[in-house]
This record gives structure tokens, C-alpha cells and sequence, in this order.
């Protein structure tokens, strides 16, 4: 099998799979992920049949839509794509970015660590879809998804949580900015994905700041 018709079979499979999820991780956002991994990786040296595995199949299965099980997606990932006979070596591989890709699984300094420049383009276009327009976009359409409130200013932000923490807050969702959008720009790996991340912090700013003027009433 090429790495073309690969590719392919699991863009359908990823598809298929994600029919009817929550709009903020659905095919669509997989698409951008994928997309913006290809933009990265052209600036890097990286395998690259590994990296759209990765960015294709990085939330086949996210955690928090299966009870905060993390082992779906990973077994997921990896029956499809022994059933396409891909090398165990790069099932592997794919199978560490999906493990280790997330926001929450670098709050836990218990976690092995893995790294790879692949995990890094992969990660690095995750999180770009997690800030500026669409990661404003995809805050609020979870909030709604999960009825929480927009904001409450009795609720502060809890910084620096454990991954526990995180995974169980159910804190407002101008509180998820501070709590972990505004970060990820200082998070990013590569060059690419650092300058392409400045224009989304500044946007997300920007919103910020009209957002606190309006729920107070100011002009």
C-alpha cells in the first residue's frame, strides 16, 4: 500500500469515525490539524508519513468524550492501522503522539516523558487550532456543549493545576484562556508554529479585553 492511498484510507476512516462529535473535535478539526501539521513540517525534518498518521488520528478517540478514558484512542489508532498493515515502528510512533499531544499530559510531571520532532509539528498544530478565531470559536461551542457558564467573575481562574484538576474542572469558559489558552504560545515547539501562534495570542487579547468592557457595561 502507498503512502498516498494510506493517507487516504484513513482520512475515511477518521471521518466515518467522528460523525456527529462535538463541533470543536470533529473531521473538520482534524482537517485543520492536519493541514497546519503538513505547513510545519515543511520547515522540518521529520518523517512525514508519521506526522499526518499522527495529526489524522491524533483525537480519534478524545478522552474526555469516553468517561476521561485515555486508552481509546491509542487502541483505536492502532487496530486501524495494523489492519492496514502500516510497520509496528510507526504505529509506535503515532501511538506516543496521541499519548502524549495534549495540553493536560504536560501538567503531569508524573508522565514518561517522549519526544520526537514529529510529536513536536504534530502538537504544535494541535494547539494553533486551540487559539486566535477558531480556538475562541471552539472554547465557547464546548462550554455550550457541556452548559457551562461564559463567565462568572466569583470564579476566578485556577492556575497551575494538576492534570486531575484539569481534567475535572468544570470552571466557566473565560476561565479555560487563562487556564490554558494564553499559554500555549509560550508552548509551541518549532519557529513555524511559534510565529504563527503570535497572531492568534493577540487576537485572543484583543477579544479579551472587548469581552471585559462589554460585561461591564463600558463603551
Amino acid at each position: 500500500m502507498t503512502d498516498t492511498i494510506l493517507i487516504e484510507d484513513t482520512i475515511n476512516f477518521v471521518k466515518k469515525t467522528l460523525e456527529g462529535a462535538e463541533g470543536g473535535h470533529d473531521w473538520f478539526h482534524i482537517q485543520r490539524v492536519f493541514n497546519n501539521s503538513l505547513l510545519i513540517a515543511a520547515e522540518e525534518k521529520v518523517q512525514l508519513l508519521v506526522v499526518s498518521l499522527g495529526a489524522l488520528l491524533h483525537d480519534i478517540a478524545d478522552a474526555k468524550f469516553y468517561d476521561g478514558d485515555e486508552t481509546v484512542g491509542p487502541k483505536m489508532a492502532t487496530e486501524f492501522l495494523k489492519s492496514k498493515k502500516v510497520d509496528q515502528n510507526i504505529i509506535d510512533h503515532v501511538v506516543q503522539i496521541i499519548n502524549n499531544i495534549s495540553f493536560k499530559s504536560s501538567l503531569d510531571s508524573k508522565t514518561k516523558s517522549f519526544n520526537s520532532l514529529e510529536l513536536q509539528v504534530v502538537q504544535d498544530a494541535d494547539r494553533l487550532d486551540a487559539i486566535g478565531a477558531i480556538g475562541i470559536a471552539r472554547a465557547f461551542n464546548y462550554g455550550g456543549f457541556k452548559n457551562r457558564e461564559l463567565h462568572n467573575p466569583e470564579i476566578p481562574p485556577k492556575l497551575n493545576m494538576t492534570k486531575e484538576e484539569y481534567k475535572k474542572s468544570n470552571a466557566p469558559t473565560i476561565n479555560h484562556f487563562y487556564e490554558k489558552l494564553l499559554l500555549l504560545k509560550d508552548k509551541m515547539n518549532t519557529i513555524t508554529g511559534q510565529q504563527l501562534a503570535k497572531k492568534r495570542h493577540q487576537y485572543m487579547l484583543d477579544f479579551l479585553s472587548e469581552f471585559d468592557k462589554e460585561w461591564n457595561g463600558f463603551q
